[in-house]
């Protein structure tokens, strides 16, 4: 489900590289990693939700694109943001 505006602005302050930053791999992974577990918790009510399962799939593939660009790019960043979000990488 959507993140509320305080929820978003945490998750900012907490993986943004500057005071500007909302657009940076990592900020983009963390955002997708508290959707998708919000979303989780949403289809242990809605078993049978499947548009909604098909939107919980593109999150986990673009996380995954962001995942494999930030570890080409920064193989050292990448590891942090797996670290600190704890996915089992």
């Amino acid at each position: 489900m959507a993140l509320t505006t305080e929820q978003k602005s945490g998750v900012l302050t907490q993986f943004r590289r500057d005071p500007k930053d909302t657009g940076s791999p990592e900020v983009q992974i963390a955002l997708l990693s508290q959707r998708i577990s919000g979303l989780g918790e949403h289809f242990g009510a809605h078993k049978a939700d499947h548009s909604s399962r098909r939107g919980l799939v593109k999150m986990v593939n673009q996380r995954r694109k962001l995942l494999d660009y930030l570890k080409a790019t920064q193989p050292a960043k990448y590891q942090e943001v797996v670290e600190r979000l704890g996915l089992r990488r």
